[in-house]
Formats: structure tokens, sequence, C-alpha cells
């Protein structure tokens, strides 16, 4: 999977961090999650263990969005074969599939091709009744990938505010209340559009917690946050935002549009089948039979890249030094989500900036390894990087580096970048420190 392993893996630490990382990203592969999860027995279909009756639905459908929205259609088909009648799916590269159609759109900036898809989804969503099964496979990067602007407010205005969005540090919860907002599709629209059709939602979880409402900006999800709530995200980061989404965020305010549904999905269910913890349980195993200890410091890794990765640096210094909270060797793993607010012209993300800030504090005999599970981190063509005290040669420089968030460049000229290309899964980012 990691295409320049045998170029990284130079000591026995740094093929153990790349080893957890591998693990890690296949155990939450759609093939092999959705041969876990979904399964047909007779007229019975078992998703995560709840059960729906197929005698009691003239169709199986699917719909749904994201990074690994083809992937998860394709193992689906595996399954099911020819009891799924149809489906579409809007994903940034796709793979190839049978019954189901696939649409190609842009991450994580939403472009044309994003929004027929989605407008295409939202419409069919609308042409069933209570004899639909309609599964709904919502994966990470399906808030980009779904985009159908809502009121007077057109998809450049959409691209513009991302873009503000994502480089202003905001947290994932934040930046989707925004955009649960100027979407039809987005906080609970394809639920409501879809009743009274039963609604499954497969869904691959890229956000710490889980919580259906932000995975994807939550299209099958209740919304609690309001247009009050996005208009605060923009004041809160000072964000430039285009005229018809201000515009459209007051009059929602005001009333003129209605608020995302907070109840009434009753005819929906939703089931996470992969997360965070399906990788770093892998990661976990993978240390198994090696004489290190493995220990989860937490699957909700959040915040600045940069802190977060003094705190886990300090954690490993900890372990070297007294012991505690567990006696070297040792492999400290760690999910969830960091960002990077963007301050300048550089190339990177936040896997890459965790790499390159840890580089510079990493003692000897300590390895660090980050990635984003879906192989790539940022706008890059990295998944991550894996560095140890010998990676960073001038420190200065790479401080530098990271104030113009050009983590990307001095990483690259190290050789510590880390390539798998498009892994198919995403659930956000897996870390990995070895402690000799």
């Amino acid at each position: 999977m990691i295409r320049n392993r045998d170029e990284l893996a130079t000591t026995r630490a740094r093929e153990l961090a790349l080893s957890c990382l591998e693990a890690g990203i296949e155990a939450a592969r759609p093939d092999r999650v959705v041969a876990e999860q979904v399964a047909v027995e007779g007229n019975a279909l078992s998703v995560a263990g709840t059960r729906y009756d197929l005698s009691a639905y003239d169709e199986l459908v699917l719909l749904g969005g994201g990074k690994a929205a083809d992937a998860v259609a394709r193992a689906l088909e595996g399954v099911l074969d020819d009891r799924l009648d149809r489906g579409l799916v809007v994903t940034s590269d796709p793979v190839e599939t049978d019954a189901v159609e696939v649409v190609e759109g842009s991450h994580p900036v939403p472009d044309e091709r994003a929004r027929e898809g989605a407008r295409a989804i939202l419409d069919r969503a609308r042409d069933h009744d209570e004899r639909t099964l309609l599964l709904v496979s919502i994966t990470g990067g399906g808030s980009a990938l779904l985009p159908l602007p809502a009121g007077d407010v057109r998809l450049r205005d959409l691209q513009a505010i991302t873009e503000a969005l994502v480089e202003s540090g905001a947290a994932i919860e934040e930046i989707n209340a925004v955009r649960k907002h100027l979407s039809l599709i987005k906080g609970g629209g394809l639920a409501r559009a879809a009743a009274p059709a039963t609604v499954v939602g497969l869904v691959f979880s890229d956000v710490v917690g889980n919580d259906f409402a932000t995975i994807a900006s939550g299209p099958t999800a209740p919304d609690e946050t309001t247009y009050g709530d996005a208009l605060s995200v923009l004041d809160r980061y000072d964000v430039d935002a285009p005229e018809p989404v201000v515009e459209h965020l007051r009059a929602g305010v005001a009333g003129d549009y209605d608020e995302t549904p907070s109840d009434g999905l009753s005819h929906v269910d939703n089931h996470v089948l992969a997360s965070a913890w399906t990788a770093l349980s892998a990661a976990e195993d993978a240390v198994a039979d090696t004489e290190y200890e493995p220990v989860v410091l937490s699957s909700r890794i959040r915040g600045e890249a940069t802190e977060a990765a003094l705190s886990q640096v300090a954690i490993a210094e900890e372990c070297r030094a007294t012991g505690r909270p567990v006696e070297p060797p040792a492999v400290l793993l760690s999910g969830g989500e960091t960002t990077v607010t963007v301050l300048g012209n550089g190339e990177g993300g936040p896997n890459l900036e965790f790499a390159l800030r840890a580089g510079i504090e990493l003692p000897e005999g300590v390895v660090c390894a980050s990635v984003d599970t879906d192989g790539s981190d940022g706008a890059t063509d990295a998944a991550g990087a894996i560095v140890d005290s010998a990676t960073v040669e001038d420190p200065a420089a790479a401080r530098r580096a990271l104030v113009e968030n050009d983590a990307l460049s001095v990483l690259d000229d190290a050789g510590a970048l880390i390539e798998t290309g498009p892994t198919g899964t995403n659930v956000n980012d897996l870390r990995v420190l070895v402690v000799e």
C-alpha cells in the first residue's frame, strides 16, 4: 500500500510504524468493512446488526457521496448482487462499478460536476415511496462532493466560502454548520426529501466523535445548528464571505427559509460502519506479536496540528524518561482530525505539519508517522510523512516553513513523504509514535 515503503523503512522502528499505518488503512477499506458489516440472509438484509425485511420493499436503491462512496458502492454490489436495483454516487476518484452510476466531482472545493450529481441524487430521493429501501453511503469528503446551493447562493459562492473556512482554522463542526445552511441536501435535506422511503445511512466516519450531523454535513441526520450559528462562525473567524452567502444566512435568521430539520426523521437509521477506531484497533493489533507495548492515546485528537504534535512528542519523551504512561519499547497511537490555520502560501496539510513539527523536537530513539487515511493530506499528493530525530537537519528553516505552511517542501527534500495514492477509504488521521 505504501508505494515508497522500501525507501522509508530504513530501521526496525520505521518499519513497525509503517506496518501500523498500513494495517489501519487496510482495516478501514470499504470492501473489508462492508463484508464484515453488511450481509443478506434469505429475505433479510443485515446492516451492523440491524435487520431489514427485504420482502417489505419493492426496490433497493443506493445513493451517496464522499471520497469512498464509489468503493462502498462496489463492495455493496458484491454483497447484494442482483438485489440492488440501481444507484448513484458522487466521488472524487471513481472506481469501476456495475449497477451503480458514479459521478466524478472535485474535493475539497466543489465543482459543477459535483453540483449536477448532487442535484440528480436529490431528485432521485424524491422519487421513492414507502416501498423503497434506500441505502445512503456517506463518507468523508461528502460535504464538498454533494454541493447543492440553496436560495440565491451560487456554486462559485460555495467554492469561495469553502476555501475561506478551510483556511480559517475553524473546526469541521463549525465549517459544516455553515455549509449545511447553504445547501438543499446537507443537514438532513436528503433524508427529508426521501420520506417516506426507509433510509439506511451507511457511514464511514471521518470526524471526531462520529457525529452523524457532522459527517459529510449530515445529509441523513437531524441538525441542531441554526442559521444564527452559521453566521456566528463567520464572525468568530473573521471569514470574508461572498455577499450572497451572508444574505442567505441573514434571510434564514429572519425566517425566510426553513431551518434544517432537528427532528422528524423517524424513517432514517444511520449506522457507523467504520471510524477512527477501526484503523486504531487494527494498528494496535499490528503491534501484538512484537515486544512493543501499544497504547491508544485517543481517537479524538483535534486542534492545531503543530500543537498536537508537541503534546504527543512530550508523551514520547515522558515514556523515555520515566516509563509513564508506558515503559518502552512502546507504540503510541492516535486518531482524530487536526487543523491548520493557513497564513502562508506554501503547500502542506495537517499531517505534514504534525510530522514536521514533531521532527523538530523528536529525541533520539523515537519515530513519528502521521497520515490522512484517504491518501492525500490537504491538497497534496502525499498521505503524510515519517520522521525521526535525524530528519530535520535545519530546525530554523523548518520553523520558517511552518510559518509559511510549506511543510511539503521540507519533508520532500528530506525524503520523508509517505506515498499511498488514493486508498479508497477515509477515517481521517492516523498517527504512530514508536518509542525505543
